[in-house]
């Protein structure tokens, strides 16, 4: 019995394969955090990051999670959990190369950019309009994404930082940011 709940806040990525269903979002607890159930497919995660504005806790339900939190590498197993304090580079990743992994991901406080972003990814995604990555082909919408989900990237990669500020800057005086919202965001 899977652990995602169907219904109109879950989301799917058809190129890396994963579900995100939104149980709280930062509308439905006025601010205070957004609740994501994450299905991640088996050598599924993301490359280092930190967040400026929010933690995120990370609790597994199925599976085997890793997490990297700083230079420090867990498996967290089901009922284990992870917090990330803001500023603090980390990834997260299946541990498994067969098995899915299922877990909750709570940002506090809540981050209404943080659930656009994966809506617009997810949807971009399907549209055929990203990488098999799923990194979006065009760059408004790329440091819109950045942007919006407070993603920095440790390294030679935040000298950019500027330049993906200004191209976020000039997307919203596009309105590149209001069509991917009314495309893509349904919650």
């Amino acid at each position: 019995m899977s652990a995602i709940h169907s219904g109109p806040r879950t989301i799917e990525n058809p190129l890396i394969k994963d579900k995100a269903t939104f149980l709280e979002t930062a509308a439905d607890t006025n601010g205070a955090s957004t609740l994501i159930q994450v299905e991640l497919a088996p050598g599924g995660g993301n490359g280092l990051h930190y967040h400026k504005t929010f933690d995120e806790t990370f609790t597994v339900l199925e599976g085997s999670l890793g997490v990297q939190i700083g230079k420090k590498t867990s498996i967290l197993n089901k009922g284990e959990s992870a917090t990330v304090p803001k500023g603090a580079a980390h990834r997260f990743f299946n541990a498994s190369n067969t098995e899915r992994a299922v877990f909750n991901v709570l940002l506090q406080p809540g981050n209404k950019g943080f659930e656009q972003t994966l809506q617009v990814v997810y949807g971009l995604a399907k549209d055929g309009r990203t990488t098999a990555t799923s990194t979006p082909k065009n760059l408004y919408h790329f440091a819109l994404i950045i942007h919006w989900s407070d993603t920095n990237i440790p390294g030679v990669f935040s000298l950019l930082e500027p330049v993906f500020r200004w191209l976020a800057k000039r997307a919203v005086k596009k309105g590149i940011d209001q069509e991917l919202i009314a495309q893509y965001c349904h919650f």
